[in-house]
């Protein structure tokens, strides 16, 4: 028995609608949007009146090296002893307790000798220490 084989339509997929539609959506976006011209305000900023301050407010800074040395305002101490360290912050503070003090160390610095500075400092009395974020981390 002989079949006959029916002819194979070739499968096209027409394009006209999804063109049709594309070019709709791009007319839509055409006419709904708006243009307008950006608009600048001018403000005129008052200026400061007045004289400048001559001093900076004094302020105590420890610096910790990586190997645990101190400094104390930028004057290294002889050694890491913390009595040595004590009678530098009370050397430099005069004896002004209010002051604020910054203690700055190396990101290899051993724990032990920050807490250590900020326990003479707050054994002195020393209410207002900062830890720079950014010293510690470079």
């Amino acid at each position: 028995m002989k079949f006959i084989r029916q002819p194979v339509e070739e499968a096209t997929v027409n394009l006209t609608p999804l063109i049709d539609v594309v070019f709709l959506l791009l007319i839509f976006f055409m006419v709904s949007t708006t243009f307008t011209k950006e608009r600048q305000l001018v403000i005129n900023l008052p200026e400061a009146v007045g004289e400048a301050p001559t001093e900076d407010p004094l302020q105590i800074e420890i610096v910790i090296s990586a190997d645990g040395e101190y400094a104390v305002n930028g004057k290294r101490l002889v050694n890491r002893e913390l009595a040595t360290l004590r009678k530098a912050i009370i050397e430099v503070s005069e004896g002004n307790m209010d002051l604020p003090l910054t203690i700055s160390a190396d990101k290899d610095t051993a724990y032990q000798s920050v807490i250590s500075a900020m326990d003479v400092a707050g054994r002195l009395g020393f209410t207002q220490q900062s830890l720079p974020i950014s010293s510690l981390s470079k």
